[in-house]
């Protein structure tokens, strides 16, 4: 499973619609990877924070209440972004670039979900 966005995958994101999304991230931790994870997450803050991107959950399952075998996860995390843009925009910035490699080694494996706000909300 890929842990980055291929570019076509990051275009078809970036042609969604303009307003807010929350990245539910589902991770599953490399050997050690937990701390790693942590380093990056507080590397990442001041690019999330100047970006206008808040982090609304991060938290680790202690063990799947209701999941098929094999498809729990170590970790999950939601960032509310201001707009697509916003996510590309933190993936393209140079200190965000510093920090990604942490990422890459803390994660065996991770799933991406944009998700939009239901209409009315």
């Amino acid at each position: 499973m890929a842990i980055t966005p291929t570019a076509g995958e990051l275009q078809r994101f970036g042609e969604g619609h303009g307003g807010p999304v929350v990245m539910v991230q589902l991770l599953r931790f490399s050997e050690g990877g937990r701390e790693a994870y942590l380093r990056y997450a507080a590397a990442a803050q001041p690019v999330l924070l100047r970006l206008g991107a808040q982090v609304l959950y991060a938290g680790e399952c202690t063990a799947p209440l209701l999941a098929p075998e094999g498809q729990g996860w170590d970790a999950v995390v939601l960032v509310r972004y201001p707009s697509r843009s916003a996510y590309l925009q933190m993936l393209a910035d140079p200190e965000y670039a510093a920090i990604a490699h942490l990422r890459e080694a803390a994660l065996r494996e991770a799933a991406l979900l944009p998700m939009d706000d239901w209409p009315g909300r």
